[in-house]
């Protein structure tokens, strides 16, 4: 037979070879020793597991046998220290009255415990009853010096003088709010429960979807450590799993320029392995999260590819019955909406979609997505008063749903609005807006475009420009173009690049050079109707008509046909 591995021979008898956590004994004073240590919340969580392990008293099959009389003294004693610890994680937490519940038959079968009288006594007293708490104090002394012969210890004669004082320090400590206990709770859970490595990941990518939303702090972390979890399922050699872990991150994303584009693009090559690997039939909702994650992470590039996976995870959406996996989809087909310039209506119909799919449905974080989408659209062209509903109404949702980010977008919002309506605080109101962006974590919004706004600015008025280099980030290839125009890539497609199509209108009228004004010019047809830039919601150029008629007559000036 196999050799034995916990009835094992010693000597002349037997030993049983446990592990720790195989016996309950051992486990209970493990719990009760850690809980001394932790927080309130965890504290209880632990304690009220750990006393429903008892069925009576200790080794009761054994009541006159000699040989275990000091295990049970030891063991009874802790069971008597986690009764108080509890109650006092009970008083912590606020719970007087459950912690004067518990301790009423603990007293009483325990007298001589002054912990415990005293631990009833402050129970009492912050449930608002005084007098019992006196009453207590003075039962406890009664008995105490009827029966033993002894006072009360110092710790119960302070407390009655404090009690008698009503002295401040024994009021209640501020409780935690109820969401925080939550939390506490369920993260204490996942310590104790043997729960696997495919659950913890899904489980942690959830809290990381929800993590981005709550502020630069949250977004930092959720970004680095996304990218950690997908490295994780990947190891785990379950495509399905990894297509579930990258899908489940389905955090909205308006600003197309991505905020750190190694990590992007690491996530963009595991979703296009998942997709390799994933069964052929079937795993539809997997196949479209995996699509729109690669068309949302693929923000402000030219390749064809990504605008395809938009829209062939929205095919996949609509003909599912999943709310939110058509607005992740469509979250995808509005990233991949500026491959060319113009298509503010385009942009406009998506996200009046995404706001009435969201209302529909109860989906927050897209409500507060397809407003700032008509924020934009509307900006594009010029329609403010339509912007100015759905900026207030994306405030209002932040407000409600604790999305502090939104406010980043809304207050960029207003320097335009201020901008464009030739108010002399735009200055003010677009630094403000640009201050706010250095701790925002949204480093691909950030870079370069307070300079960009500035200038934007100053070239409608007719202000002088300042000479002092600037931060120009991504955008100075179009702002500080090379001799050679030629050189100068197209714009990333994102809601800026009408505005760098202008920049570089500009510098090819003032070098003459024909192609790169007709190259311009072609590339900002689309737009005509628009301001070039506004579709950021951000900044503007100028209206693109009239660049497009500076195009023309210098064209027209160096006779050369438009």
């Amino acid at each position: 037979r196999a050799p034995a591995t916990i009835l094992l021979t010693q000597g002349l008898g037997y030993a049983l070879a446990c592990a720790s956590d195989q016996v309950d004994a051992w486990r209970f004073e493990q719990a009760v020793t850690a809980s001394a240590k932790a927080d309130p919340v965890t504290a209880l969580a632990r304690l009220d597991e750990a006393l429903s392990w008892w069925r009576g008293p200790a080794y009761a099959d054994f009541p006159d046998a000699a040989w275990p009389r000091a295990e049970r003294s030891r063991l009874t004693e802790l069971r008597l220290q986690a009764v108080e610890q509890r109650a006092q994680a009970h008083l912590d937490l606020g719970q007087a009255a459950r912690a004067a519940a518990d301790l009423d038959g603990h007293v009483t079968a325990h007298p001589w415990r002054e912990q415990g009288w005293g631990l009833l006594a402050l129970a009492l007293y912050r449930s608002g009853r005084q007098g019992d708490a006196l009453a207590m104090l003075r039962r406890a002394r009664e008995l105490l010096a009827g029966h033993l012969g002894v006072e009360p210890g110092p710790a119960l004669r302070t407390l009655e003088i404090d009690i008698l004082r009503q002295e401040p320090g024994l009021d209640a400590p501020g409780r935690p709010d109820p969401a925080t206990e939550v939390l506490t709770r369920v993260a204490s859970a996942y310590e104790r429960v043997d729960v696997g490595a495919r659950m913890r990941l899904e489980s942690a990518v959830g809290m990381l979807r929800n993590l981005a939303v709550t502020g630069a702090g949250g977004l930092e972390v959720a970004r680095e450590q996304r990218a950690a979890a997908v490295a994780a399922a990947e190891q785990l050699g379950d495509p399905e799993l990894t297509a579930r872990v990258i899908g489940a991150y389905d955090v909205p994303a308006i600003w197309p320029r991505a905020d750190k584009a190694q990590l992007s693009a690491g996530i963009v090559a595991a979703a296009e392995r998942a997709l390799a690997i994933l069964p052929p039939v079937g795993r539809d909702p997997a196949r479209a999260r995996l699509l729109a994650t690669i068309a949302i992470e693929s923000r402000g590039t030219r390749d064809p590819r990504p605008a395809q996976c938009a829209r062939q995870a929205e095919a996949i959406a609509r003909a599912s019955s999943d709310p939110a996996l058509l607005a992740f989809a469509l979250n995808g087909v509005f990233m991949q909406s500026f491959a060319s310039t113009g298509g503010s209506a385009h942009r406009d119909r998506i996200g009046a979609e995404l706001v009435g799919l969201a209302s529909r449905h109860d989906l927050a974080s897209v409500e507060v997505l397809g407003h700032l989408i008509r924020l934009q659209s509307s900006c594009a062209v010029a329609a403010f008063d339509r912007a100015d509903q759905h900026a207030q109404a994306a405030d209002d949702l932040a407000a409600r749903h604790e999305r502090p980010l939104v406010a980043v977008f809304t207050q960029w919002y207003r320097a335009l609005r201020a901008d464009m309506a030739g108010d002399d605080q735009a200055e003010t109101l677009y630094r403000r807006a640009g201050a706010r962006l250095d701790d925002a974590g949204m480093p691909g919004m950030r870079d370069g475009l307070l300079p960009l706004a500035l200038l934007g600015m100053r070239l409608r008025r007719g202000q002088p420009l300042e000479a002092t280099d600037h931060a120009w980030g991504p955008y100075e290839p179009w702002i500080r173009p090379p001799a050679r125009l030629a050189e100068v890539p197209d714009p990333p497609a994102d809601p800026l690049a009408e505005a760098l199509w202008c920049l570089l209108g500009r510098a090819a009228i003032a070098a003459g050079d024909p192609d790169t004004m007709k190259r311009v010019r072609q590339a900002l047809l689309p737009a005509a109707a628009e301001w070039a830039g506004a579709a950021s919601g951000a900044l503007t150029i100028g209206r693109v008509a009239d660049h497009l008629a500076a195009l023309d007559a210098a064209l027209l000036t160096g006779r050369i046909a438009p």
